[in-house]
């Protein structure tokens, strides 16, 4: 691993979460860079200048710069591949972790979008064909064992964790045991309650200090 720095630019209650979890996860060492997004911060120009789009999560590892919650969560597992989270080339698995961190990023999430917009896109023209086809071949996965690879958890599992979390939480994918049980057996490690607790204090004081600058300017 390259000695340069990992700093997390970072806002409490995003994508970024995962990406803090999944470092704690690593053992990882690393800066947080905290963002106060209701102040406007991704929006800097200093933000600007490493992230174009201005989103969080934005990885800096010395002069590279990764973003996309997917491709980070892969850079960093492949980065600290003796944390044993990660199905290295030549593991088995490999294929199947890329399989499904791709439908992640691919599939899910686009469907999820539009099921909350209420959009439902021509089955033969959408990416992911359909959000029901997406969910069950989702839930047909996490049916088969304690994770998405099987019986140890993996990166895919702090990612996937994490999306479920949020997409409960909003309704926007059905409460079915299979999704349920195996958010619960994620989220409820050490690392996921740490990063909840600690983005609830920012998210309070963030909100706070914007609406202080916003009454006094």
């Amino acid at each position: 691993m390259s000695s340069d720095t990992l700093t997390l630019h970072y806002a409490p209650q995003t994508r970024a979460s995962t990406a803090r979890v999944l470092l704690d996860e690593l053992g990882a060492p690393y800066e947080l860079d905290i963002l106060n997004m209701h102040a406007g911060e991704l929006k800097s120009p200093a933000f600007l200048a490493i992230n174009p789009l201005g989103k969080v999560p934005t990885l800096t590892h010395g002069d590279t710069v990764v973003t996309e919650s997917v491709a980070i969560a892969l850079y960093l597992g492949d980065l600290f591949p003796q944390a044993g989270l990660t199905p290295m080339p030549g593991d088995p698995r490999r294929g199947a972790y890329l399989r499904w961190m791709t439908i992640y990023a691919a599939c899910f999430e686009p469907a999820v979008i539009d099921k909350a917009a209420g959009h439902v896109p021509s089955a033969v023209q959408s990416p992911y064909g359909t959000y029901e086809g997406v969910v069950d071949l989702l839930a047909g996965q996490l049916g088969k064992a304690a994770y998405l690879l099987g019986d140890e958890i993996t990166v895919a599992d702090i990612h996937w964790g994490a999306a479920l979390h949020w997409t409960l939480m909003f309704n926007l994918v059905l409460d079915l045991p299979v999704f349920t049980d195996y958010t619960r057996r994620v989220t409820s490690r050490e690392s996921f309650q740490k990063v909840f607790a600690d983005d609830a204090r920012l998210a309070t004081e963030h909100e706070a200090a914007a609406g202080a600058a916003a009454a006094a300017s």
